[in-house]
């Protein structure tokens, strides 16, 4: 499916600030899932732009702004086509060969990062006791263990925009019992790490329109899930925030070990804290 994704990022600023730095990672990934045809960046107040490649692969445009400025708009324009990301059945493995590669030493060695705890997806004592309700008893295989949990994060939590930010742990969302896309993504994250499993934070866009009534006029935003490594087929993407599997409708730009290493908008400046902040995403489907 082809996709178009405009985001727009304004910050308004209740002072005069300068010599504003920063990173972005908007830039839809290529990958055997989705290919991104096109990708511009504009900001004003105009600034040069540097490009470069982060550990994990995600581009990153890096700008500076030095003159003093009340307003700094940033414009990204993306044209991705997209398809589902299905598991083939002669990539599958056996359940005992799947926990056999997961507790190899080449498996655990390669991909170390996401397995070890962060600031975000700490393994506390709460975390290892919401882990046993979601034993891996080998039935089904991994594929179908993964997809329980997501449900299961699902079923367990409610959307709630209002009690959590970007700073709020997983131990905190298990309390709380609610919050954001964010904080589902880092529940699920821990959890897999807590059973051995490798999975990362992905950050992109979830195409809804045609599940809005037909209607246009709907708010979108940036939207993060997990993909979780399965022995075989590899990276396999899950959003326990709708309770679905990664399919055609989801954009990927990037992925890390927690929000922390993929923040889509960041950056530092001389001046007032005071500040707001507005974002506005539309993802459209292209006819052809």
């Amino acid at each position: 499916m082809k996709l178009q994704i405009y985001h727009t990022t304004r910050y308004l600023y209740e002072e005069a600030v300068t010599d504003s730095v920063n990173e972005l990672r908007l830039t839809p990934r290529t990958n055997e899932r989705q290919s991104c045809y096109h990708h511009e960046v504009l900001v004003e107040p105009a600034a040069s732009m540097l490009t470069y490649e982060d550990y994990f692969g995600n581009r990153v445009h890096a700008f500076t702004v030095n003159q003093p400025h009340k307003e700094l708009v940033i414009r990204t324009r993306a044209t991705v086509v997209t398809m589902d990301g299905l598991i083939k059945e002669s990539a599958k493995m056996s359940p005992v060969e799947e926990w056999g590669r997961l507790r190899g030493e080449e498996l655990q060695n390669r991909y170390i990062e996401y397995l070890l705890p962060t600031a975000y997806t700490d393994q506390t004592q709460e975390v290892r006791n919401y882990a046993n309700r979601y034993p891996f008893d080998g039935s089904g295989g991994l594929a179908l263990w993964t997809r329980r949990l997501s449900s299961g994060i699902h079923a367990d939590f409610t959307y709630d925009p209002e009690v959590s930010d970007v700073h709020t742990t997983v131990s905190q969302t298990l309390q709380l019992r609610r919050g954001v896309c964010q904080d589902y993504a880092h529940l699920m994250i821990s959890v897999c790490k807590v059973m051995g499993i490798p999975a990362r934070y992905v950050s992109g866009y979830h195409y809804v329109g045609d599940l809005q009534g037909g209607s246009a006029d709907f708010e979108q935003a940036s939207h993060a899930w997990v993909e979780v490594y399965v022995p075989g087929p590899g990276w396999v993407g899950h959003d326990p925030t709708n309770d679905a599997e990664v399919d055609w409708r989801y954009v990927k730009l990037g992925h890390g070990r927690d929000y922390k290493d993929i923040v889509p908008v960041k950056g530092v400046y001389r001046g007032s804290g005071a500040q707001r902040l507005e974002v506005k995403v539309d993802v459209s489907r292209v006819e052809g």
